[in-house]
């Protein structure tokens, strides 16, 4: 994540070739707005950056910003990453362990996109614990997340995904995940997110050891 121009990274799905030109227009459009979102509140700050202001810098109407994103705070929660994760998991062996999948599949996310734009991913860390809107918008948006995990690991292990068991497991992972974030940017952005991630991932295979 770099000077806020913020490149499609290799894991978006922007210039797929199966994807036709509306929907590659709209994942442009999409990365304009927070492009644009990324770069006002890296010169003003969260709260003095407006819908109007960023629909200005991304060279759309106000109307087409609040059409991708509802609020101001999904701009800066919402990525593409999600499909592109599930299509990971997917692709992964099916006689594989399935933490050595979600390992393999948060290492290569993590790549790709600090590789891209480290530093809009240190911005979106440092306002999910600065802003108490992102970051309960973050929250809600952590369902969206946990539903597709949870196809995923029925699909994996013949389980219900609607069951409680995997519920409670997938949702343990975006949690995890989302406070190694937050460990993150409370701590300055030291060490490599990498590293927090693999250790949150000890700590759902382990628990707490001694």
């Amino acid at each position: 994540m770099n000077t806020m121009t913020a490149t499609p990274s290799p894991f978006s799905p922007a210039d797929r070739p199966q994807l036709g030109l509306r929907e590659r227009k709209k994942i442009k459009t999409r990365e304009a707005i927070r492009t644009a979102t990324y770069a006002l509140v890296k010169e003003q700050g969260y709260d003095a950056t407006t819908i109007e202001q960023i629909a200005e810098r991304a060279e759309v109407s106000p109307s087409t910003v609040f059409r991708y994103f509802p609020t101001k705070e999904d701009i800066v929660i919402t990525d593409e990453f999600d499909p592109i994760i599930m299509d990971e998991l997917r692709a992964r062996p099916a006689d594989e362990p399935w933490m050595v999948t979600l390992r393999y599949v948060m290492r290569k996310a993590i790549q790709f996109g600090l590789k891209e734009d480290e530093e809009t991913s240190r911005l979106r860390s440092h306002l999910m614990v600065q802003v108490p809107a992102v970051r309960s918008r973050m929250m809600e948006s952590m369902s969206v997340t946990g539903n597709m995990l949870c196809q995923a690991i029925a699909e994996r292990t013949g389980r219900d995904p609607e069951s409680l068991e995997v519920r409670v497991y997938a949702m343990s992972l975006i949690g995890g995940l989302m406070e190694a974030s937050l460990y993150w940017a409370e701590s300055g952005h030291q060490g490599e997110f990498s590293d927090l991630v693999e250790r949150a991932m000890d700590v759902l295979e382990h628990g707490l050891s001694e």
